[in-house]
């Protein structure tokens, strides 16, 4: 079976006339959500439906898309809290040291110095750069800028990243 990534959320209905707003989850909304894409809506205890994209329009911080079909809020009102998923065949190919957010949840982070730090639970895209949140056993989350002047590695084979920890950063 086929394994399918997030992309983004429904998470209510925008209007009468079939929109509904969703929370992006991907570094790609502008290919993701434009006309024509077709997406999987999970929801649980439920086969996925297949939904193709009939328009896309940016509000505020949500996406707000229309599918083929669904032109009133009776349609999309179902929709709600369902999770817009790709099929791992649509995803491309990235430059080198890019990754997708599924690749970086869950690696281990050690520091330069051999330290095992945490775990990565969340990625914050903030502008800029991306900002991984390390989970810490016992101890406040630490949060690492993926820069190249702190992640100095990736290792997606080792499930494992080696930081330099700059001043500051672990400040309890």
């Amino acid at each position: 079976m086929e394994k399918f990534f997030d992309v983004g959320k429904v998470v209510n209905t925008q209007g009468l006339k079939g929109e509904v707003r969703v929370i992006s989850n991907t570094d790609f909304p502008e290919e993701r959500f434009k006309k024509g894409a077709v997406l999987y809506l999970f929801r649980e205890k439920s086969e996925p439906i297949t939904l193709t994209v009939a328009s896309r329009r940016v509000h505020k911080n949500f996406n707000i898309l229309t599918f083929k079909g669904y032109n009133r809020i009776e349609d999309v009102e179902p929709l709600k809290g369902g999770v817009l998923k790709i099929p791992e065949s649509q995803q491309h190919d990235l430059d080198a040291y890019e990754f997708y957010y599924h690749e970086i949840i869950g690696l281990t982070i050690i520091s330069d110095e051999g330290e095992m730090l945490g775990t990565v639970k969340e990625i914050l895209p903030l502008g800029a750069n991306d900002v991984w949140v390390v989970e810490r056993p016992g101890k406040k989350d630490l949060l690492i800028p993926y820069i190249a002047d702190v992640v100095e590695k990736v290792s997606l084979e080792d499930k494992t990243a080696t930081v330099h920890i700059l001043e500051g950063m672990l400040d309890e």
